[in-house]
């Protein structure tokens, strides 16, 4: 299984932007789609964006569309998640997550990823 690290969090003021970072620390994220979550306090864990191994598709949960980007840097062996016009609602521990590998997947689900890291705090306050 593939060992996940994110980074890139911290507190920001609204209307700034942040890009997270997934890092393999063992192993390949060549063959897993990845997926971003999130988790805001007393909330269930969500899913925000996912990103194809298998081919360029990548998906995002609707209301985000259009202010987050997810990407992925196969030489680097990392996923990122670019959030512009952060708003005090994307305040949460941010989590990358792998599917099994070469899946062929669509808006991610938290019950369908495998392997998960430890998360990354996202505060959006003024």
């Amino acid at each position: 299984q593939v060992q996940l690290v994110e980074s890139g969090g911290g507190l920001v003021q609204p209307g700034s932007s942040l890009r997270l970072s997934c890092e393999a620390s063992e192993g390949s994220l060549d063959p897993y789609p990845i997926g971003w979550f999130r988790q805001a306090p007393g909330k269930e864990r969500e899913g925000v964006s996912a990103i194809s191994s298998i081919d360029v598709g990548t998906y995002y949960t609707e209301p985000l569309k259009g202010r987050f980007t997810i990407s992925r840097d196969n030489a680097k062996n990392t996923v990122y998640l670019k959030m512009n016009n952060l708003k005090p609602e994307d305040t949460a521990v941010y989590y990358c997550a792998a599917e099994a590998p070469r899946a062929r997947i669509g808006l991610p689900r938290v019950k369908d990823y495998k392997s998960w890291g430890q998360g990354t705090q996202v505060t959006v306050s003024s």
